[in-house]
């Protein structure tokens, strides 16, 4: 491993356009922690990249002399790092069933959202974009129980959710107000917090352009 430049704060390499490098930096404007971001182009990495992650992958972020890359390592780093506001619940059971939302976000939608972003086949990527409009549509009564997903407060679980929503319209997702009205109420009311909207990088405030 090569030697790790010396910085004066939080070092985070993100790619702008990449939901899990999304998901680290609503965490990171969520606590409004000092970071130096660098938004990285997958496909140019720098090299100091190589030296930091063994993998050469995105995200990575670097705290003084620790090195994390894998993006949920890194958000229940940054809570525990910087406790308020805590984005995990205080007891046990809690904490697991946050865990476990993260862990259903990632199988039933992430997973996705990553096979119609990289697939060239197209028959596979019409049969991911139709699960996952099929099944926004059938979780949306969850959202209307409760603001935020399955809880009254903002939480690390919807920090993995919310890059997703917000990537539909390039997914190529439609999904009719009418059809998921809770869905539409929660996504309202997630963008338009603050944090989330500092957590966008230019590709992805493009991406809602109309």
């Amino acid at each position: 491993m090569g030697v790790i430049a010396k910085r004066s704060s939080m070092t985070f390499f993100s790619d702008g356009e990449d939901h899990y490098s999304h998901r680290v930096r609503i965490v990171l404007a969520e606590k409004a922690v000092t970071v130096d971001i660098i938004d990285v182009d997958p496909f140019n990495k720098p090299e100091e990249l190589a030296d930091i992650n063994p993998y050469n992958e995105l995200p990575a972020l670097v705290d003084r002399e620790l090195v994390l890359y894998e993006p949920n390592v890194m958000m229940e780093y940054l809570d525990e790092r910087f406790p308020h506001p805590p984005l995990l619940p205080v007891y046990p059971v809690a904490r697991a069933e946050s865990r476990l939302y993260m862990y259903r976000i990632q199988r039933d939608w992430a997973v996705l959202v990553d096979t119609i972003l990289t697939s060239k086949d197209r028959e596979t990527v019409e049969t991911a974009q139709k699960e996952l409009r099929e099944s926004l549509v059938s979780v949306s009564p969850i959202f209307e129980e409760k603001p935020y997903f399955m809880s009254e407060e903002f939480t690390i679980v919807d920090c993995c959710l919310a890059p997703v929503l917000w990537r539909l319209p390039i997914l190529g997702v439609d999904i009719e107000k009418s059809q998921a009205p809770g869905l539409y109420k929660y996504m309202d009311l997630v963008f338009e917090r603050e944090s989330f909207k500092e957590s966008l990088s230019e590709a992805e405030q493009e991406m809602r352009l109309d």
